[in-house]
């Protein structure tokens, strides 16, 4: 009898400790697991490109501003409409990415009609060579030492006004396009490559 108990001890002692063994090793491999999971954000970065090429070149008066939908209703029936409609349906596929990349709200609409207007403003301070369009996505002012006090007084007030709102303007890009807000960084930079060419 005292043999079995010694016996049955021994086995709930080994039980214990192969439990314990198992309740480890499944500890170590889960923490393993999520150690070597890489959360990978998704960042569209050919449409943020395209839409920023889209909302630089507008700003700048290269290109004519995106059509809005609800405006273009009415024309719809008209001659013209109808053709770009025919046109529409019977093109390729690709013909439709160009509508899925334009990024527009009310505050992106309101923030281009902005620094359009200040653009003009800015373009005589381009044309002198004092302002830098850094690898960030902002304006900052460069040497200056060839403008008068009104000038850089001005300067300095629409490089601050320009900055707020391209800063606006990143973040209401991110939203649009349900990008993490952690990415507006990102976006910036996209952005800075098409403020960096060549104003005319």
């Amino acid at each position: 009898m005292q043999k079995i108990k010694r016996i049955s001890r021994k086995g709930r002692t080994a039980m214990k400790k192969e439990q314990t063994l198992l309740w480890t090793a499944a500890a170590i491999a889960l923490l393993t697991l999520v150690a070597c999971v890489n959360i990978n954000i998704y960042f569209p970065a050919e449409k943020v490109e395209s839409a920023a090429e889209e909302i630089v070149d507008e700003i700048r008066g290269i290109k004519p501003p995106p059509e809005d939908r609800q405006s273009s209703a009415g024309t719809f029936w008209s001659h013209t409409g109808i053709a770009h409609a025919i046109r529409l349906v019977f093109s390729p596929a690709s013909a439709w990415a160009g509508d899925e990349t334009t990024v527009s709200n009310p505050t992106i609409r309101a923030l281009r009609d902005k620094m359009k207007a200040r653009f003009h403003a800015l373009t005589p301070f381009y044309q002198k060579n004092v302002l830098n369009e850094g690898d960030d996505g902002y304006l900052s002012a460069a040497d200056t030492g060839g403008l008068n006090l009104k000038e850089k007084r001005d300067l300095n007030s629409l490089v601050d006004a320009e900055n707020s709102d391209r800063k606006t303007l990143y973040a209401e890009v991110a939203k649009a396009m349900k990008i993490e807000p952690s990415q507006v960084e990102k976006i910036a930079e996209i952005f800075a490559k098409e403020w960096k060419k060549p104003v005319r």
